[in-house]
């Protein structure tokens, strides 16, 4: 067996034990590049543990959970990003918003000419504030407070009082439904309007969310955490254990030289680095463990071998529990403290990490400014609201309660579909610019998030699945991690079944806070959510392929016609 070999590698300074057995020829021929041989041995043995040690160095660990790579990035609206002017159609967006503006203008005009101020009837505003506005400030801060339960969760993980594997994840469970089913009951107990309501809720989402990724990513570490700590042992106990001494010859024992063969030759498989029970387990080092429990002799080159094999699989276990932590004050399990969740619940971030990038400082002009886009947008958005859209609700509220037929309301289905289309698609936008622009952006400058990638160029998609991959990063990036992910490693789905479940579990979220908002319980969105896996599959088909223009005029065909839609539905039937 011919096999090319640098001495610095940590495979071939294992090998050196193999100078021991005289009777084996082991031979080092140069290659011509400098430090580079050729190592020759012809004995068995030797070539099955050359081969595991190539072979090992050659294979990527896997983990349980996908690595998400946070990054020092702007987002592309941001105008600290030096790339945004130079874009081509940078004047587009000052464009839109010069329209903006003269839309509020008009708006205000109008109002003050109509009613003597330049807010008009102002319903929407009346709605908001009329009551239970600080039973709602009370209700968000105690949600923010009772995520701390999680925390405490894995620090019993941590102190061996609960098993994460067995019924920590259990527990868990029962916990983040028992805390969204408050928030849904209780927002429904107080009977808030719809503003209220769907506030709680999507915050109670994301604080779940947040909840879910802390405790399963510790979860896992916390497994790797005591699998580390049994290999430690049982590292400790064959350093103790005494060789027997190897024959002249190099013959040896038959019992020692056939775990050695097996421990070698043992073909490598995936195996849990979550698990503690190495009897059940077909590994090279649950084989070694096993020769250390039943007292097997073994010689010193044989004890090398082993040595070196567990510890490769304890270095591999630190660094999972490391990850790409500088200093050891965020590696597991010194991560697990109060102030360490209570700032991954502020970050501007959906998944859990042991360490994220971070900027130098805060910029206050920055957080000012952005601070006043909010309240710029908010108002922008109550104008679009009160004027071109509540009309149209009030007009299908007063259908209904005039028992209108249902043939007739249907007749008025295309009017208020198409009064709907530009007032719904400008709130949309608007919201998404709101959220992710500019209160991810002030989340992220007062914790000093560096990564502010939340969206990517989503206006330019040209299938569905790469608008979903766009529009919401950290939402996305949670399901890539818990639930696609997780469905392929933990449940054996295929990755299409993967993508529906992670569909699935998408549209019936998104479905519930369409209940919570109307008060009923309808499907609509539903089934139009889960109509996007047949569009990507045409998408990807070979009408669309190579025409990049078609799939985006099909893309913002369906998100301008969509939400009206959609509306119109709830709103007649």
């Amino acid at each position: 067996m011919d096999v090319v070999v640098d001495p610095s590698d940590k495979e071939v300074e294992d090998c050196d034990t193999i100078r021991g057995r005289n009777n084996i020829e082991v031979v080092l021929e140069p290659t011509g590049s400098k430090g580079r041989y050729i190592l020759k041995a012809d004995d068995p043995e030797i070539q099955a543990i050359l081969k595991q040690a190539l072979d090992s160095k050659d294979r990527k660990p896997r983990a349980r959970f996908r690595d998400h790579v946070f990054t020092r990035q702007l987002s592309t609206f941001d105008r600290q990003n030096p790339a945004k002017s130079e874009r081509s159609f940078f004047g587009f967006f000052t464009l839109f918003w010069v329209c903006m503006a003269w839309l509020l203008t008009q708006a205000g005009l109008k109002n003050w000419r109509d009613y003597g101020n330049i807010l008009g009837p102002n319903q929407i505003m009346e709605l908001m504030f009329r009551r239970d506005v600080l039973v709602l400030g009370i209700t968000d801060g105690a949600m923010f407070a009772s995520t701390a339960v999680s925390y405490l969760i894995q620090l019993l993980v941590y102190k061996n009082y609960i098993n994460w594997s067995r019924s920590g994840w259990i527990v868990q469970n029962l916990w983040q439904s028992a805390y969204i089913g408050s928030v849904i009951g209780w927002a429904y107990y107080r009977e808030w309007p719809w503003t209220h309501s769907i506030f709680a809720v999507l915050h109670g989402l994301v604080f779940l969310m947040k909840q879910h990724s802390y405790a399963f990513y510790n979860g896992y570490l916390s497994g790797i955490y005591r699998r580390r700590a049994l290999l430690q042992r049982k590292l400790s106990e064959l350093q103790n254990t005494e060789p027997i001494p190897s024959s002249p010859n190099g013959a040896e024992s038959e019992s020692s030289s056939v775990q050695l063969r097996e421990a070698s030759q043992l073909e490598p498989r995936l195996t849990s680095k979550t698990s503690t029970n190495l009897t059940d387990e077909h590994s090279p080092v649950a084989h070694i463990a096993s020769s250390i429990n039943n007292g097997v002799a073994i010689t010193q080159f044989q004890k090398s071998h082993f040595e070196s094999t567990i510890q490769t699989s304890i270095d591999d276990l630190t660094a999972e529990l490391t990850g790409k932590s500088p200093t050891h004050t965020t590696t597991y399990p010194h991560n697990l403290t109060l102030g360490n969740f209570l700032q991954f619940t502020c970050f501007p971030t959906l998944v859990y990490e042991l360490t994220y990038p971070r900027s130098d400082s805060r910029n206050w002009l920055y957080i000012l400014e952005k601070l006043l886009a909010v309240f710029g947008i908010l108002i922008l958005m109550n104008v679009i609201s009160q004027n071109y859209i509540y009309p149209l609700v009030a007009r299908t509220i007063t259908m209904k309660s005039q028992n209108t037929p249902m043939e007739v309301r249907w007749r008025e289905f295309p009017w208020i579909m198409s009064d709907m289309l530009f007032p719904l698609l400008i709130e949309q936008l608007l919201t998404w610019y709101l959220i992710w622009e500019c209160i991810l952006n002030v989340l992220a400058e007062l914790t000093r998030f560096a990564d502010r990638g939340f969206y990517g160029d989503w206006w330019n998609s040209v299938t569905w699945d790469q608008y979903a991959r766009d529009w919401n990063r950290p939402v996305h990036h949670f399901l890539l991690r818990h639930v696609y992910h997780l469905s392929i490693s933990a449940l054996r789905l295929s990755k299409r079944s993967a993508t529906f479940v992670t569909f699935l579990l998408s549209a019936l979220v998104h479905e519930m806070c369409m209940a919570i908002l109307f008060g009923k319980v309808r499907g609509y969105l539903l089934g139009l959510q889960l109509m996007q896996m047949p569009l990507v599959m045409l998408s990807r088909s070979r009408l669309f392929k190579g025409r990049d223009v078609l799939g985006n005029v099909m893309f913002w065909v369906g998100l301008f016609l969509g939400p009206s839609f959609l509306m119109s539905l709830y709103l007649i039937i």
